[in-house]
Parts: structure tokens; sequence; C-alpha cells
């Protein structure tokens, strides 16, 4: 890895707070920070490599609030039955998915959306991990692709009583086993949650345990909530409580908890989640492929609930989820709603949520994380602070991404991959370990 990178001649987009687009400017990395952003003409030494990102956006590396690497052998799968509802959609396809999912399994369903990651800009991953019948060291396996393709993640283990007992005691022994690890090294590129499942799967006995695990560790909780209106009837039937409320009471909620989805959330719970602030990872595309309905993303932004974007594994690409954002929001309420609620998800909320977890990232600025992502892009008409956010929406979003680095390592330039992993290798053997799996499927 060079020591030094100078990017020069692109356009700048700081992101942050206060966005600004910077011509004339370059950039220095140094060490994996960035150093230094400062008109072209002050940088005269000699550097480690030079990046040319003429006719290119210089961009922070998006980030991911919510993802599955383990659903990646389902594509093209076909043996799962016709599902009408979200709950049949879990027992046809997931649930039965996720039960033969081997360690080796979780590395290479990991590794190939990492990959495809780092071709779409994509720096920083918050992942959702299942597989009931392989839990002991399946976070350590998922860590080691992430790690092989030199991506910053944070992991966690989803527990669940759906498959009994044993495995949800096994799930809560791995998560507080990985979190431990993750805090004992202390970097900066792997970090952990503690994953619960959803309301609907968790007992009040594990829902405890895991709380008391999760405080004594001082970490947050990662849970799928209120996705289908399924969590909710669930839990008033069982419960007497709707499902942000119990998560509440249990104290699953908090600053650095992140609560996926929230579809079905009342006034009432919008409240709770402001209060606690609690993350909120938005969905988008998932939950219009599972007919669930489309989260009040306006809302929840207008009530002060900090919402971020995820894909729930449908993509790694964060803006073709960007857009499919926008769209689904102007079909709930009209197309004078949700442009800059779901442009901030991405560009400013996304970075608030994961600085909760690491140090310094989603934004160019010295002394912080050099996660970038260099976009093919000229813009057409003006660009400024005021509208990046359509032209990104609208022109790069279109656009192909030319080069990714991470920590000031890069991981591909000139729209040509420098991982260390071999992409065609890694494919075949996933190819090779998916058929099996789709054989016991």
């Amino acid at each position: 890895m060079a020591k030094s990178i100078l990017i020069k001649n692109g356009i700048i987009a700081t992101l942050g707070e206060k966005n600004k687009i910077l011509t004339g400017h370059a950039l220095l990395i140094e060490d994996g920070l960035i150093k230094k952003i400062a008109p072209q003409k002050s940088f005269k030494g000699k550097y480690g490599k030079v990046i040319d990102a003429a006719g290119k956006l210089v961009m922070p590396g998006f980030i991911n609030a919510h993802m599955h690497f383990y659903s990646t052998f389902a594509r093209g799968l076909g043996k799962a039955d016709p599902s009408k509802s979200f709950v049949e959609i879990l027992n046809n396809l997931w649930w039965r998915l996720d039960k033969q999912l081997t360690n080796a399994d979780s590395y290479y369903s990991a590794a190939i959306p990492l990959i495809n990651a780092v071709r779409k800009g994509t720096t920083t991953i918050i992942d959702h991990h299942a597989s009931p019948f392989a839990i002991t060291g399946s976070l350590a396996a998922v860590e080691k692709a992430v790690r092989e393709t030199g991506l910053r993640a944070c992991l966690c283990y989803e527990v669940s009583d759906r498959d009994g007992k044993e495995k949800a005691k096994e799930g809560l022994d791995e998560n507080s086993a990985f979190i431990a690890a993750c805090q004992a090294r202390k970097d900066n590129m792997v970090k952990a949650l503690f994953g619960l499942h959803a309301s609907f799967t968790i007992t009040d006995e594990t829902l405890e345990e895991a709380a008391y695990r999760g405080h004594k560790l001082g970490v947050g909780f990662h849970i799928h909530t209120a996705e289908s209106q399924a969590d909710q009837l669930h839990c008033e039937s069982h419960h007497k409580l709707r499902v942000v409320e119990r998560l509440r009471d249990f104290g699953i909620l908090g600053r650095q908890s992140i609560a996926a989805h929230c579809v079905h959330v009342n006034d009432e719970e919008i409240e709770i989640l402001k209060k606690t602030e609690t993350a909120v990872a938005h969905n988008p595309q998932s939950n219009a492929n599972n007919s669930v309905g489309i989260a009040d993303v306006a809302n929840m932004a207008r009530r002060g609930v900090l919402v971020g974007l995820g894909t729930d594994a449908m993509t790694v690409n964060m803006l073709e989820e960007l857009r499919c954002a926008l769209w689904l929001q102007h079909l709930k309420h009209d197309p004078s709603h949700g442009f800059m609620e779901v442009a901030n998800a991405l560009l400013v909320n996304n970075a608030k949520i994961a600085n909760r977890y690491f140090k310094n990232v989603g934004e160019l600025k010295p002394g912080y994380a050099a996660d970038i992502a260099i976009i093919d892009y000229m813009p057409p008409t003006p660009m400024d602070a005021s509208n990046f956010a359509g032209h990104l929406i609208f022109g790069v979003s279109q656009s192909t991404v030319d080069t990714t680095i991470c920590a000031g390592r890069v991981l591909m330039e000139g729209k040509k991959l420098k991982l260390g992993l071999d992409e065609e290798e890694v494919s075949r053997k996933s190819a090779e370990l998916a058929k099996k799996l789709w054989s016991r499927f």
C-alpha cells in the first residue's frame, strides 16, 4: 500500500453536515487517513502514488446500514414455493436456506457481495448474519472475507428462538465471543453489534439474556423491527405491546442500536425511537419485493428519528437503493415528499450511524478515514452543494465507479480490482458450494 496518495484534477464532494463541492483542489492521503485537501497548486512534493481524477467525482465511499451477506446463495435458486405473505417468504425461502449454510458457505457468500461492493464504491457495510446450524465461528468466517477484501464492516449474529433454545443460546454465545474479540483488537475495520432476528421469533427469556449480555459488553443491538404487520400482530397478541414498546422495555433500543425496516410503526413508536436515539435502517427495495409496505421515511425524519439507508441484500449499489427509496416515498405520499429525506439518509445519516461504531468515516476532511469512491462524472449543468443530491440521484447514479479506496488502500483503480482475492476463483468456488447447498435445500 502506498504510504501517500495524491488525488488530483477531480471534483471533490466532501459530504458531511456542510457538504462542499471543490474544484481545482487535490486530496492527499497518508497512512490510511486524509491528510490534506487544498488548492491543487499547493501540492508540490513527491508522493507514493498519484491518481488523476480528471472527468471524475471524488467523494466518500458509500455506507450500507443493513445487509445480509448470507443471502448470496439464494441467487437463481428456484426451489422455494411461491409465497403470498412475508412469513411464507421466511418459511419457504430464507429459513430453509440459512439452515443449510456451513461456515465455508458463510465465507464465500460474504466474499461475493464484498467484491461487488468494491465495484460499486461501497466501503462500509453493517451486516446481519444467520446460519442456525453452523453458528459457532460463523462471524469469524465472515470477518475473514471482510478483511481479505479490505472493506469496513460491522457484524452480528441474529439470535432467534425459531430453531429452539439450544440454537438461541449458541447465537447468544457467538455474539458475545465475537464482540469481545473485536473489542480486544481495537482496530477501525471490523466492529460488532449484538444481533437479534425480530420480536416475533424471540422469547422474553432470550431477549432478557441478550439485553444483559449486550449491556455488559457495552454494545448496541441490530434487530428487524416491524418489518411486516405480522410482527406487530404477534407482539400485540402475545405481549400486549407494540414491537418498539417491547424492545424499549427490554433495553434493546438506544443510541448504539439499529432498528431495521420500521415499516409498520405508529407515531408513539416513532417518538420512542427518537427519544432513545435509536437509528432506523430503511430498506425500500426489499420492502417492495416482499410486499410488506413502504416505511414513512419522510415522517420519521420530520419527527427527528435518525433514518439511514440499507439494502437488505437486494444490492450493494447504494445509488440504486437511493433512487428506489425516492420513487417509493413519492408513491406513498406525492412527488413533493421525500427528496432530501432519502438523500440525507444516504449522504449524511449513514455516516452518523457508522460513526457510532467506527472512528471518523463518511466525510472527506483531514483526520478522517481515507474511504473514497471516484466516479466517472462530468456535470452537464452547474453543480454545487445546494443541488448535489439532484446530480447524484439523476446523474452520478447512472455513472460508473472508477476507483475505490478504503483506509488508504486502493481496492479498485481504473475499474480493475486490486484485491488479494482472485475473483474468478472465488466465484467458481462459490458456485460449487451453492450447488451443494441447493441439493440440500
